[in-house]
Formats: structure tokens, C-alpha cells, sequence
């Protein structure tokens, strides 16, 4: 293979050919020429772009390479790097959006001339969007990649230590620099003419952040946008957004520019960040996701106009690249646990304004460098973890932000609302106290984990083709919890305008009341959840549906079996069955109708006898980029089975489970109702004796093969009856959880009303 040669994971095949992995692996296995792994790892191989196109051509599965595909592999097989990459894509993008004539002019040069020419055209252009060079900021060269590729993360303590902030921005690269990267300009601007120079630059960033998510601090779009209107709430949604007031509004960590993204309306934008190609990369972002006619600032001259975003390099604590802004807003996901941020040489810095934070609290750091950036009377919006609210280490810091009523609400989010996905962050709104106004007396809590529960993975990556989700916007995926993003923001963003106190989500707490030994400002404590079964005064309802549904119960006990000497069936398998053509097996998977609102049927359901559990909409690609397979919609008379765990449990699909998706680690058998009874199916594929002889046991969990599973042949008519009692003992069963849950709720909701005051001993 040739050095520099591109190379292509498994994840990368599929998309070429537009299939899962899963088929990928297969082809694998099946096909003796398929191209030998030239580079990776056992678990995560990479083959020769070439040697991989050549085979899907000759095997008939693939016509041509999509554009989007080719422009791809040119960015992750680059030479230089994809971060320098990227660099020199989004400087050819900008050139291509903001001056077309210019362009066009370039890409009808060879190569050679073109690589020559193309540095002062781009010069031009990013002088018009970032300021003049004489500002400092561009120079000869881009800046070198850090972390931006596969390089690793970079030092927590920032690029530049103590020292001064270097200006950020972009970098015009130099000639040398893009003679190998032409092809790959003339590829993107070929891209762009499709979808568009910003959504070009987005997929193509988004995959490189898909491709390394460890390595970048990720804000999902939904999240920042919700940040976004908490920091500047709409007050009429019908007012154009050019109409609005342009505002300053600074991130200080700005990461992939996420936040500063989702601002929508004519906004001066302020960014810093320490890694200074991804401050690069941030700076191109926004600028493209702008309008394509520079912008400049109210009483801005030539000379000094920069209508783009200001993006600064250097580490935030140690070396504030904006000492004199007085910003309308800040948007902040600052780095979490932070231990070395600056706490010995910084002890006398003027921003501690509410106490020196402790080693172990960088956030509080961040929160008053957010605070001190900030007008008089302007609000900042930090995404937090929940143990800055309650650290001993950091009461005095916290009570002092209530007495200068600074913090104005804590709001608690779902698990998996932003990495680290197992934890429920928090936000927390500050506003920047304004002299002679008296300080607020309360603070708003609220907690909206009771409107999430836990849902399959049908997330999708950052890197998905245009049309997608914005880059580094991986929704909670892989084991993470999925849940209605509307109805959270909905309910987040009315506890904030409202101020008002709403059972189980929302409370309005005098400071004085938090002002104790701890201030301690989690939600959840102050907030307790509603209690069961609706309160004492619902506990009178729940014991009649109870005794109600007992009653019911009584009358599908089972009647006494009747002794049997064991019979001896003549047997067959599912997997007979299904050559047979008698049935048809399908394998759940994660993917969801796209476009609309989407119900899966999911194992925990499947087990517990819960109705499909109700998913957001989501877009039609697989994590990595990977198209997804298409999803399996359930009939009535199906049934379900999980393959994982052991459990005997089968399902059988009724009407008001018919139109729901098949989720994951299920499989799904579809008789031909001439042939075979589906209650009949459902039951025998429950004994005990038969999930032990179909599972393997290879690992630490039991593992169900459907096909292996034994039934025994009999005559339609016969299997019916059989069908009619497993139908009685699936309603008996369903009976008993419908009372054990009702039990359940009486016997916590007395609990609760009798330790709380509400319900008499009698």
C-alpha cells in the first residue's frame, strides 16, 4: 500500500455502501477476497480505501462513491492531519461563500497556481471576517493541530499556561501547506455547491467529533439551545431576528462553539479556548454558520470592523483573553473536576469577588469569571455538575452568590442530558447583581427528572450526512437515557419565566431557607417528589382500583391442574418452522421511524408488560454515520421474545401494541396464522426446560437462540386450545402486576402520608 495511502474503518465501509456494519462483518467472514486490515487495532481494523472501493465495484455493490464519502476519506486520509484538514476546508468554504467570483476564478488554475494564489484570496477573506492581520489575527501559517486529530487530549492546564492570551482566529495557511489539500478544496466547494459551505464544513466536522468523541467537551444542540433562551428568553416569538437588539454574548470555554452556535439573531460573539486548532475550528464554525454578508459591529469603521465571531487562544483562568468585555450574556460547559486550574498563582485575582475558590472547585472558578465578565444586570447560564451544589468545600462560596442575589435558579436535568451521560447535570442561571437594586430574596429549584425515564439507544452520531443534527451534537446514546427533549424544555423554560411553584418539578425557595450549615442547593432536596398514589387523597382511589382489580384476579386463578404422565411429542424448531415458511424471525434493532414521533417496544416492556415505550423523533442514521437498518414494525399476532438475560417471557402483539418499532436484544417471530396459533407459539416457548436448551451459556449472560427453540407438532385445532389457556394464564399474570403495582402505590402513599402528618393512624 502506498505511504499516506487513506484508510477506512469498518464504520466507513458501510457508509460507503450504505448498509450497517453488521453487514460489513459479514462480508468479512463470507468473502475470502475481501481486503486484508493494513492498519488499526484486532477490535477496530482499517483497510486501504482503494483496495475497499476496487472490491465493492467488482462485487456490484457500489456504483460510485458519494461526494460526501470521497470528501471525507480526503479530510481523515490528509496528510497533515484532519485538524489541518479541516482548517484549510473551512478557509476554501469561507472563500467559496463569501467571494464565489474569486473562487470560481482559482478552480479554473491548475493545481500548482492555484496552491500559489489561493493564500492571499483567503487572506482577503478572513481579514473581512475576523479583523485585519495587523490585529494579529492571521499570520503565515495555520496553527498546528493539538488534539484536534488523534493526537490525544491536551494539557489541562491550557496551551499557554500563565502566560499572556495569543489572539485566535484563523490562520491564512501557506502555499506549501496547500499543495497536497487542493484536490480536497475543489472536492468540498463541489460539496458546498449541493448543501450548502456551512452544512459542508458541519458533516465534515461532525465526523471527525464522532469519530473521537473522548476527546472533545460535547454540547448537545438541544441543550445549548435551551441554555440559549434561558440566558435571552424570546419575549415575542414573532419578532424577526434581525429585528432584536444586537447583543455580546461570550463562552469561555468554548470548546466546538456549540453554545455560541445555537445563539440565534445578530449577536458580537466572544470566544476563548485553549487548544489553539480548535479555537481555529470554532472560529470557521461560527463563521459559516453565519449570514454570508459580513455583519459589522454598530459604530464599527473599516478598519476595525470584525464582523465575525472573536475567538481567542489561551487558558481562561490563568490568562482571560477578554479582561475588559462587559457581555450581555455568558454560555458556559466549562471543564468539570478540574484540579490544577490556577488556584495558587490566582489566590489574589480580582474575580473572586464571592470568596477564593478551593483546589477542588474549579466550577465555582468559572462561575465568578462568568459573573465578572458580565454587564450589570447580565445573565449567565452554566451547565454544572451536581456536586457543586453541595460540596462543603464550596458553602461559603454558594450562600455568598445568595446574599448578593447573583444565583437565581438551579435547575436539575435528566441523566444523560450532556456528558458525562450517567450523571443528572445541573444549570444554573446568575445574574450579575446591579448597584442599588436590592438582591433577590429567593431562588428558583427545579428538578425535571421526573419527566424522563430510561429508553433504548436510537441516537445518533455527530457525523451525520446534511440534514442532521449540528456537529458535536451526539445525542445520549450507547446505554445513555433518551427522553422527550420538548416536554423538558418546555417545563425548564416555564418554571424560569414563571417563577412559580409547580408539584414535582419546580419550587420557588426563600434564600433564607437555604442560608444553613450547608447550602446545599440540590434540587432534589428541597424538591421532594410527589408523593405515591397521588397523596392521601389519592390513596382512597388507588385501594378501590386495587380491591377492584383483586376481585378480578380471583376469577382468573388457574383451576387445579390435573396430573399428566410426561408426554412424548413428536417435536420440531423454530428454525424448521421457519424454512418451512410457517413463520419468519426478525432481529430487534435500534432504529426508529424518522420524521415524526416514534413508539418502541423494548425489552424492559416486553418483561414487565409495559406499554412501547415512546421515543422523540430522531434522524434515520446509525452512530458513526453508518445508514440504519430499517425498523421492524410489529403486527398483531406477533411475538417477542428478549435473547438476553435468561428470562422465559414471550409477548404476544396485540392491537394496541400493533405499529410500534422492534427495539433491541428482542426477536420477533411472525407465524403464518394457517399454520401456527401465535398463543400457542408464546406459551411453549416459555417452558422452562425448552429457553434452557435453546440459550447458550458461553458467557456471563445467558444468551437465547430463537431458532433452537421446540415445539411440539400438532393440528391447528389442537394448537388453539393449547393457545386459548396460555391467553387466560398471560391475562391472570397481567392481573397480578397490575395489583402488585397498585399494592405497591398504597402501601408507599400510606407510608409516606403517615410520617408526614397527612393520613391518621386510624
Amino acid at each position: 500500500m502506498p505511504e499516506n495511502a487513506t484508510e477506512v474503518t469498518a464504520a466507513g465501509i458501510a457508509r460507503l455502501a450504505g448498509v450497517g456494519r453488521a453487514a460489513v462483518s459479514n462480508w468479512r467472514r463470507r468473502y475470502a477476497d475481501f481486503p486484508q486490515p493494513v492498519g488499526g487495532t484486532g477490535t477496530s481494523p482499517s483497510f486501504a480505501l482503494s483496495e475497499v472501493e476496487a472490491w465493492l465495484r467488482d462485487q456490484g455493490k457500489l456504483a460510485e462513491v458519494p461526494l460526501r464519502e470521497r470528501v471525507w476519506q480526503a479530510v481523515a486520509g490528509h496528510p497533515a492531519g484532519v485538524g489541518r484538514a479541516l482548517i484549510h476546508v473551512g478557509c476554501a468554504l469561507l472563500l467559496v461563500r463569501d467571494r464565489p467570483t474569486a473562487w470560481l476564478e482559482l478552480a479554473a488554475t491548475p493545481d500548482e497556481r492555484m496552491a500559489a494564489l489561493l493564500p492571499q484570496a483567503m487572506e482577503h477573506v478572513l481579514t473581512a471576517r475576523f479583523g485585519p492581520g495587523a490585529d494579529g489575527v492571521h499570520g503565515a501559517r495555520a496553527p498546528e493541530p493539538a488534539d484536534v486529530h488523534t493526537a490525544g487530549a491536551p494539557d489541562p492546564r491550557g496551551v499557554h499556561g500563565a502566560g499572556s492570551p495569543e489572539p485566535g482566529g484563523v490562520h491564512a495557511p501557506s502555499e506549501r501547506d496547500l499543495v497536497p489539500s487542493v484536490p480536497l478544496l475543489r472536492a468540498a466547494a463541489e460539496l458546498a455547491a449541493g448543501i450548502g459551505a456551512g452544512q459542508a464544513f458541519e458533516f465534515l466536522l461532525g465526523r471527525q467529533l464522532d469519530a473521537n468523541p473522548r476527546q472533545y467537551t460535547l454540547t448537545p444542540p438541544q441543550l445549548a439551545e435551551l441554555m440559549v433562551d434561558l440566558a435571552e428568553p424570546p419575549k415575542d416569538a414573532s419578532r424577526a431576528a434581525r429585528e432584536r437588539p444586537v447583543r455580546s454574548v461570550l463562552d469561555p470555554a468554548a470548546g466546538t462553539g456549540a453554545l455560541l452556535r445555537a445563539v440565534g439573531g445578530p449577536a458580537d460573539l466572544y470566544a476563548q479556548e485553549a487548544d489553539p486548532a480548535l479555537a481555529a475550528l470554532t472560529a470557521l464554525r461560527l463563521a459559516l454558520a453565519a449570514g454570508g454578508t459580513p455583519r459589522a459591529a454598530p459604530g464599527a469603521t473599516a478598519r476595525t470592523a470584525a464582523p465575525g465571531p472573536t475567538v481567542r487562544t489561551g487558558d481562561t483562568l490563568r490568562a482571560d483573553a477578554f479582561p475588559e468585555l462587559a457581555a450581555d450574556t455568558v454560555l458556559c460547559h466549562p471543564p468539570f473536576n478540574e484540579r490544577n486550574w490556577g488556584h495558587d498563582e490566582l489566590a489574589y485575582d480580582p474575580r473572586w469577588e464571592y470568596g477564593l475558590p478551593a483546589r477542588t472547585e474549579s466550577e465555582l472558578a468559572w462561575v465568578q469569571h462568568a459573573l465578572a465578565r458580565l454587564r450589570d444586570g447580565g445573565t449567565a447560564v452554566l451547565l454544572m455538575p451536581p456536586a457543586a451544589a453541595s460540596r462543603r468545600s464550596g458553602r461559603r462560596i454558594r450562600a455568598g452568590l445568595l446574599r448578593r442575589g447573583a444565583l437565581r435558579a438551579v435547575i436539575a436535568l435528566p441523566a444523560g442530558s450532556a456528558p458525562p451521560y450517567g450523571i443528572p447535570l445541573h444549570l444554573w442561571i446568575l445574574r450579575k447583581p446591579e448597584p442599588g437594586v436590592r438582591p433577590a430574596a429567593d431562588l428558583l429549584l427545579a428538578d425535571t427528572a421526573g419527566l424522563a425515564g430510561p429508553a433504548p439507544d436510537t441516537s445518533t452520531g455527530p457525523g451525520r450526512p446534511p440534514g442532521g443534527k449540528a456537529a458535536g451534537g451526539k445525542a445520549p446514546g450507547g446505554g445513555r437515557e433518551r427522553f422527550d427533549w420538548p416536554a423538558v424544555r418546555s417545563a425548564v423554560l416555564d418554571a424560569w419565566r414563571d417563577q412559580a411553584d409547580v408539584e414535582g418539578v419546580s419550587r420557588v425557595v426563600p434564600v433564607i431557607e437555604l442560608l444553613d450549615d450547608d447550602v446545599d442547593l440540590a434540587p432534589a432536596r428541597h424538591l421532594p417528589r410527589p408523593a405515591s398514589g397521588g397523596g392521601a387523597a389519592g390513596l382512597g382511589d388507588v385501594r378501590e382500583r386495587l380491591t377492584e382489580t383483586l376481585r378480578l384476579t380471583s376469577g382468573l386463578v388457574p383451576p387445579t391442574a390435573a396430573p399428566a404422565a410426561p408426554a412424548h411429542r413428536p417435536l420440531t424448531t423454530v428454525g424448521e418452522l421457519a424454512r418451512a415458511g410457517a413463520l419468519f424471525l426478525h432481529s430487534g434493532t435500534a432504529a426508529v421511524p424518522g420524521g415524526t414521533a416514534a413508539a418502541v417496544l423494548t425489552e424492559h416492556d416486553v418483561l414487565t408488560g409495559a406499554a412501547p415505550t415512546a421515543l422523540p423523533p430522531t434522524e434515520r442514521e446509525a452512530p458513526g454515520g453508518a445508514p440504519a437498518d430499517d425498523p421492524v414494525l410489529l403486527e398483531p399476532g406477533d411475538v417477542v421474545v428478549p435473547v438476553l438475560g435468561g428470562s422465559t417471557a414471550a409477548r404476544v402483539v396485540d392491537a394496541s401494541t400493533a405499529g410500534a418499532a422492534l427495539g433491541r436484544n428482542l426477536q420477533l417471530l411472525r407465524p403464518d396464522p394457517a399454520a401456527v396459533d401465535p398463543w400457542f407459539l408464546a406459551g411453549f416457548l416459555r417452558g422452562t426446560a425448552n429457553h434452557r436448551q435453546a440459550s447458550s451459556y458461553a458467557s456471563t449472560a445467558a444468551r437465547l437462540d430463537a431458532r433452537r427453540l421446540q415445539l411440539p407438532r400438532m393440528p391447528l385445532a389442537e394448537q388453539q386450545r393449547y393457545g386459548e389457556r396460555f391467553r387466560e394464564l398471560a391475562a391472570f399474570e397481567d392481573a397480578l402486576r397490575t395489583a402488585g403495582r397498585l399494592g405497591g402505590q398504597l402501601v408507599q402513599g400510606m407510608y409516606d402520608g403517615l410520617t408526614d402528618g397527612t393520613v391518621t393512624p386510624g
